[in-house]
């Protein structure tokens, strides 16, 4: 990047306005486990004279769970800095192999874990949902990782006991349903022409010819993107567990099943810290009969990364044991959780992933918000 285009870079991304205080690094939950320094990438890109992020590979650690810019005092914003800068490599073709397969299977196949599109709904079984070709009040959108991996379907099957339960009047689009490109975008995909503006013109378009009043989602990151980056036309969107707080608030929704288990909830970046919704997460889980709910140290504004965001769940790491996400089961440990709730596909992976790889599998277990809901029925 030449001093022209690194002056403009800077202004484009707020740089100028960095004092050095450090605080985007002291956050930065990769920094205790790789070389990713944000502060250190905007003082090289501010005085170095010319940027050249190909000899940042650390640029791919960053888990864009934005915690450096939420926390920065001056506004600057380090978080998309590294997307920018994400994006100069995926310009060359310098991505991670297994990158590479996500994004090439999102732009044949719709979703990036390089499975047919007609499988999509097979997850619905003998379920009772009905298509969105019908219309319906709400436009349930599943996901890729909730409709493929078949631990994640629990979460769907569960919603839908729930919505069904609470009357609710919901249809899904099945193998027509594609790839939201939150990772896409947050891999650097994005800007004219890129898949992430040809996904939300194509998908968003499509969405646009259903008849429906609200969308509701299992992923926060299908939240995050919907809510920010995609043309609603006016139509609300909504996390799921914003949506079961309302219906219990509403009556709709009650619990006889007693919980008798000690429950810690692990707040997903994209739902907390990006979104402000740390509330409706909790109502749930306070509303089951029996749960007792106790929170660990670092929850939510403080709450620890899963390192699952930015497309890191699609990258293999070779000390599995370092994660953010065994450090995570550690804590709950810690306050004598015996399980740990989350409400996020990728958290949910991570997690789990994570007490494998200890082998606690007898001592704690990870649980979705809507599973535990769903139990208490």
């Amino acid at each position: 990047m030449e001093a022209t285009e690194l002056r403009t870079f800077a202004i484009d991304n707020h740089l100028f306005r960095c004092i050095q205080c450090g605080k985007c690094a002291a956050s930065c939950p990769m920094g205790f486990k790789t070389i990713l320094n944000p502060r250190k990438l905007v003082y090289q890109a501010l005085v170095a004279g010319e940027f050249d992020p190909k000899a940042h590979q650390e640029l791919w650690d960053c888990t864009t769970c934005f915690t450096c810019s939420i926390r920065c005092p001056k506004e600057v914003d380090p978080g998309n800095m590294v997307i920018q800068l994400r994006s100069l490599l995926v310009q060359d073709g310098r991505i991670p192999g297994t990158l590479t397969t996500a994004l090439k299977s999102i732009f044949e196949r719709g979703n990036p874990l390089v499975m047919p599109a007609r499988d999509r709904g097979a997850w619905v079984g003998d379920l009772d949902v009905k298509h969105l070709d019908d219309g319906a009040d709400v436009f349930y959108f599943v996901c890729c990782t909730t409709s493929y991996d078949m631990r994640a379907q629990k979460v769907a099957q569960a919603l839908v006991k729930l919505f069904n339960v609470a009357g609710v009047d919901f249809g899904i689009l099945g193998e027509a349903e594609r790839c939201c490109g939150s990772e896409v975008r947050r891999l650097g995909e994005q800007g004219e022409d890129s898949l992430f503006e040809s996904l939300v013109e194509e998908w968003g378009e499509e969405m646009a010819d259903y008849s429906y009043q609200r969308m509701v989602t299992t992923s926060p990151h299908c939240y995050d993107v919907f809510k920010h980056h995609y043309p609603m036309n006016g139509r609300e969107v909504l996390h799921y567990t914003q949506y079961l707080a309302q219906l219990i608030q509403d009556g709709k929704l009650q619990f006889t099943n007693k919980i008798e288990r000690r429950v810690t909830y692990h707040d997903p970046c994209y739902l907390g810290k990006q979104n402000g919704v740390y509330d409706e997460p909790r109502a749930v889980l306070k509303a089951l009969p029996g749960l007792k709910l106790v929170e660990m140290d670092r929850s939510r504004e403080k709450s620890l990364c899963c390192e699952g965001g930015g497309g890191r769940v699609w990258v293999e790491d070779p000390n599995p044991e370092k994660k953010l996400a065994a450090w995570r089961i550690d804590e709950a440990l810690g306050v004598g959780a015996e399980v740990i709730a989350t409400a996020c596909p990728f958290c949910m992976q991570m997690l789990e992933d994570a007490v494998r790889t200890a082998g606690a599998q007898d001592k704690i277990k990870v649980l979705d918000v809507a599973e535990l809901a769903a139990e208490a029925l």
